[in-house]
């Protein structure tokens, strides 16, 4: 099992949760959060334009079988991307153990539903 946690731009959540439930990913985490990196954006107020040192962004955090890594990295990949500085970042660990609340199961047999996925 591994966790991916990636760092989008905001204006790109829509079309990478469309692309992770495609790939057959049907359950993350996100959360708004701010971080300094290369890329700068500017506010305008009142036509004066302020370089701010912050940088919003989204933080998906995804569980899944070892299995399904790479298809979930590349939805990721493919649906993030614009070519310019400040795109973000994909990271992937390592998950020793899961468990499922509800019915007790663990492991890999926690993270799907039986019939729904192979």
């Amino acid at each position: 099992m591994k966790k991916i946690e990636a760092i989008i731009r905001k204006s790109k959540f829509d079309e990478v949760k469309d692309a992770l439930y495609e790939a057959g990913i049907e359950f993350f985490s996100f959360w708004d959060v701010r971080g300094v990196g290369q890329a700068r954006e500017g506010r305008s107020y009142r036509g004066v334009v302020y370089d701010t040192s912050t940088i919003e962004r989204i933080k998906l955090s995804i569980i899944v079988r070892d299995k399904n890594v790479d298809k979930t990295v590349q939805a990721i990949l493919g649906s993030a991307r614009t070519g310019e500085i400040g795109d973000g970042k994909v990271f992937i660990l390592p998950i020793e153990e899961s468990f499922r609340i509800r019915t007790g199961e663990h492991g890999d047999d926690s993270l799907f539903i039986k019939g729904k996925e192979e």
